[in-house]
């Protein structure tokens, strides 16, 4: 079974329910980070609803399902997320009803030994009254699934970083289970939790879920740039480069140009990058 390209385009969905509650916000904090530092009482609002909870904005782009696109013939196994662009009208409620419109924009066939690229688009709209709370661009690599005479093609160009020195440095540690912690935020793919099945695909051992590294980008930001005001960010675009392995530390490289953030996130240790191209805009305060 190879990859259906008319089946993709053709592929969408529209005024999809999905919620969230408190429970999960929660979750998806603690499952990226928030509260490992005893020191750091201002990450505590994120994971405990004691004085007013807040939400991590990366959270976000963990709300994407997959499912409408089961049929398209892809090897699923071989799935991952390869870009995101983020785009909040308001921060993220703490618990919320929403409405969801989905659809395929793009498919580029980059040969067999490379795969495919799927290019979504989504955009969220509060259930109570119609109004979009964010939209969200998503690249998939389809690492299977090349070769199946689609066109040929790239996304669009990513985020320009800066040539200087970065302007600030944040270096976060990732625990042992963490890849465990996070599949109950719903990222349940085998390979984040069997070492065989990930080594099968090619990884030295379970990797973490691109959205938990994404998270644990944006907790970087929120910590040393936002002073953990998650009102502040309203925009949140990467691209993911290579995996990272839990128990290793990320170390976030922040270029601060008015009310952008570009950043790049790296497993120094290995000298990999592991999050390039990173754009993250800031409200007017």
């Amino acid at each position: 079974m190879s990859l259906n390209y008319d089946a993709l385009m053709a592929s969408g969905s529209n005024d999809e329910p999905f919620c969230y509650a408190d429970v999960d916000t929660m979750l998806y904090a603690l499952a990226t980070g928030f509260g490992q530092d005893p020191r750091e009482s201002r990450e505590l609002d994120y994971v405990y609803e004691g004085q007013a909870l807040k939400t991590v904005p990366s959270m976000a782009g963990q709300h994407i399902d997959l499912g409408f696109l089961a049929d398209c013939g892809w090897d699923a196994t071989r799935v991952s997320h390869a870009a995101q662009q983020l785009q909040l009208y308001r921060p993220l409620p703490v618990a919320a009803d929403l409405r969801v419109d989905r659809r395929v924009v793009a498919v580029f066939d980059h040969g067999r030994a490379t795969g495919a690229s799927i290019l979504l688009e989504s955009e969220v709209r509060m259930a109570k009254d119609d109004t979009v709370l964010y939209t969200l661009g998503t690249t998939l690599r389809a690492g299977g699934d090349g070769g199946f005479g689609g066109p040929a093609g790239a996304p669009g160009q990513p985020h320009r970083m800066p040539s200087r020195e970065a302007d600030l440095l944040c270096e976060l540690p990732t625990r042992a289970d963490q890849a465990l912690l996070f599949r109950l935020t719903g990222a349940r793919a085998a390979v984040h939790a069997d070492p065989q099945r990930a080594r099968d695909l090619g990884f030295a051992t379970t990797p973490l879920q691109e959205q938990c590294v994404a998270g644990i980008a944006c907790r970087a930001i929120l910590r040393t740039i936002c002073e953990y005001d998650f009102t502040l960010i309203s925009g949140f675009d990467l691209t993911f480069a290579a995996p990272l392995y839990p128990g290793e530390h990320l170390t976030t490289e922040m270029w601060q140009d008015r009310n952008i953030v570009s950043f790049r996130c790296t497993a120094r240790a290995r000298n990999a990058v592991i999050i390039d191209n990173g754009k993250c805009t800031l409200a007017a305060s």
